[in-house]
């Protein structure tokens, strides 16, 4: 495919960009103005109130932007319908502060409404034989966890200024590429809108941040990566194609998997929350929050050139690139948290 094509989708990245760019301070007038505010407490980074409600702003630009190129379709409609589903779950545990499960269940309510409108991972590919297999029904509760999955994790890993909308535009980097490769056009543009939408919105976030994003801006950006890559590299036969969107995402799946075996090893929930993620240990060693973000950034992009090069890989080399990362990335998580004098008291850790 030649750059050209590429080039393409060079104004939509910008629309959306600039949509995002624009919307945000309104976004955050109008939070300020209805005391949409997020207030400082032990389990909050930021030391000072910060306006909530950034989730509008980037819902707003994706869509103006899939709108604009794509025009009206049945399963974009459906797909605006999951996705502000997400984000009013968002926006009503901002304000109030929903229990766990009713949260879960307003995520499960939107990944469903997404399956019903053709979001469905179709094909599995064995990894060792590298044979392709289509799951039929079993596609529908795999795409449902996968989608839960994303936005939750997306939503713990914004616990510092920039650091959700950062990680989601590095990895819409991959998932792009990937789309485009395969031919799925619709899913290379909704990436590019995706990607333009969190980079827009990074000015305003990144620290000090004058918005923050929120539960609804982390859980629709996660939520929307998931279904873009269902239809970009989950849907169809290519094999091992499941790479790319696991290197691609692998910041927010790795600190997930790690939070939860160590809440398992813990005797505490998995559901409950803390301040012992990277981002939390990297401020442990003194680092200042950009400092810590530019640090995942950097991790992030390292994840996202494995996904890059799995893409035209073969299937050895594509586990091979995999099974490099989940150990660079174990060895980190494991670097820090065994260093000496790490605090064990989370309300020492700091801006």
């Amino acid at each position: 495919m030649g750059h050209a094509v590429y080039l393409e989708f060079l104004p939509w990245l910008l629309l959306a960009f600039g949509v995002s760019w624009g919307l945000t301070p309104l976004v955050r007038r109008a939070a300020v103005r209805w005391g949409f505010v997020e207030l400082p407490s032990e389990r909050r980074i930021h030391q000072r109130p910060l306006p909530l409600g950034g989730g509008v702003a980037l819902f707003a630009a994706f869509w103006v932007t899939v709108l604009a190129a794509l025009g009206f379709e049945p399963e974009l409609a459906g797909l605006a319908l999951a996705s502000g589903l997400v984000l009013l779950v968002g926006l009503v545990d901002d304000a109030v502060d929903l229990k766990w499960y009713v949260k879960l269940a307003g995520q499960a309510a939107a990944a469903a409404a997404a399956v019903s409108c053709g979001v469905r991972i179709e094909f599995v590919t064995h990894p060792l034989t590298g044979e392709t297999v289509h799951i039929g029904g079993w596609g529908i509760p795999l795409t449902l966890i996968w989608l839960v999955a994303l936005a939750n994790m997306v939503n713990l890993i914004d616990g510092l200024d920039g650091l959700a909308a950062g990680v989601s535009a590095i990895a819409s980097v991959p998932l792009f590429l990937i789309a485009a490769s395969l031919g799925r056009w619709e899913a290379a543009l909704m990436t590019v809108a995706l990607g333009g939408a969190a980079a827009g919105f990074l000015p305003h976030n990144f620290n000090p941040a004058r918005i923050i994003m929120g539960d609804s801006g982390a859980m629709f950006l996660g939520f929307t990566l998931g279904a873009i890559s269902v239809e970009g590299a989950l849907k169809g036969a290519a094999a091992l194609t499941f790479v790319v969107p696991v290197l691609a995402l692998g910041l927010p799946i790795f600190d997930t998997l790690f939070s939860i075996a160590r809440r398992i090893a813990g005797g505490r929930p998995v559901y409950a929350a803390d301040r012992d993620h990277l981002h939390h240990r990297l401020l442990a060693l003194g680092l200042s929050q950009r400092q810590a973000v530019l640090i995942l950034y950097g991790l992030s992009a390292v994840m996202a050139v494995g996904a890059v090069l799995a893409i035209g890989a073969g299937r050895i080399e594509s586990l091979a690139v995999l099974a490099a990362v989940a150990a660079g990335a174990a060895f980190f998580a494991r670097f820090l948290g065994g260093l000496r004098g790490f605090p064990t008291d989370r309300r020492g850790i700091g801006q």
